[in-house]
């Protein structure tokens, strides 16, 4: 009965599984999750706890999750934007004070110690970051948005939370065009390329969930390229790849034969990958 369910999206294990799972799963105990959020800038998710297993996803900063366990220096949580399930390092997550005001919209950018951009830098922050601002600064004529310890961030970087960046999920992906390519990755620093369709549709409100297998069975629709066309914003799938149409010749995805966020002739790009992977598995309008 447990293995029916995915454990990327559902947290059980042998001896612990969330409250909200008993009834459909096996364990030792059923607990409900404490929340917390990220404080470091960006947090891997590892599927066990153990810094060498593969990173499966990210975490970014200000972003929401719930804590089921705490062992070892390792905390087994589920975040809250996709439902993904697994183990950052205890450190990476705390207690939050309140709601995020703001969220970072442009792929990187700095948060110094005060309102002065030739102050040094204290970390980089990747769209999608989420901070609560409670005061403005201006500084040579540059404002900045002031947080709760008085650090700032330049004020054109940011979004209040219910605003969207756009209404066209590809202009924010082009934004990461030369962005390293970084399996499991889900930010400005690198990104992987479903990694690149969730952050892009997140940016315009819309929700996905993380991995491309995920993505093809439950974004938009299926449709057809010789009876639907293809237009931009459609999404080609492969197995284990996802890319979007910048427009029906073009792709734009994180591409693991570049390593970095690129733009190719879709046909070549199907071409290059059926060689190795096969040829598309299927396109969706989301």
């Amino acid at each position: 009965m447990s293995e029916q369910l995915d454990r990327r999206s559902h947290a059980y294990r042998p001896d612990l599984a969330d409250i909200r799972l008993r009834g459909r799963v096996t364990a030792d105990r059923y607990i409900e999750g404490m929340p917390a959020e990220v404080i470091v800038p960006v947090a891997a998710l590892h599927p066990r706890p153990d810094p060498e297993s593969s990173i499966d996803t990210q975490a970014l900063r200000g972003e929401a999750l719930s804590v089921f366990d705490i062992s070892g220096g390792w905390a087994w949580v589920q975040l809250a934007a996709d439902g993904y399930v697994g183990y950052v390092r205890e450190q990476a997550i705390g207690q939050g004070a309140g709601p995020a005001t703001h969220v970072v919209s442009v792929p990187r950018s700095f948060l110094y110690p005060g309102p002065d951009l030739r102050f040094p830098h204290l970390d980089a922050l990747s769209m999608g970051s989420r901070l609560r601002i409670v005061g403005t600064a201006e500084t040579r004529a540059t404002p900045y948005a002031i947080l709760e310890d008085g650090s700032a961030i330049i004020a054109a970087h940011l979004l209040p939370v219910a605003e969207n960046l756009t209404d066209d999920p590809v202009s924010v992906a082009s934004r990461f065009l030369e962005t390293p390519y970084l399996w499991g990755g889900r930010s400005g620093f690198g990104i992987d390329c479903s990694g690149l369709v969730q952050m892009a549709l997140a940016m315009t409100g819309k929700s996905a969930p993380r991995d491309s297998d995920q993505q093809a069975a439950s974004l938009g629709r299926i449709i057809d390229p010789d009876t639907d066309g293809l237009q931009r914003g459609d999404l080609v799938f492969w197995k284990g790849h996802v890319g979007f149409l910048e427009d029906p010749q073009t792709l734009l995805h994180a591409s693991g034969g570049t390593m970095y966020v690129t733009r190719e002739p879709l046909q070549e790009a199907i071409d290059r990958i059926a060689r190795l992977y096969g040829m598309p598995t299927c396109y969706r309008r989301p």
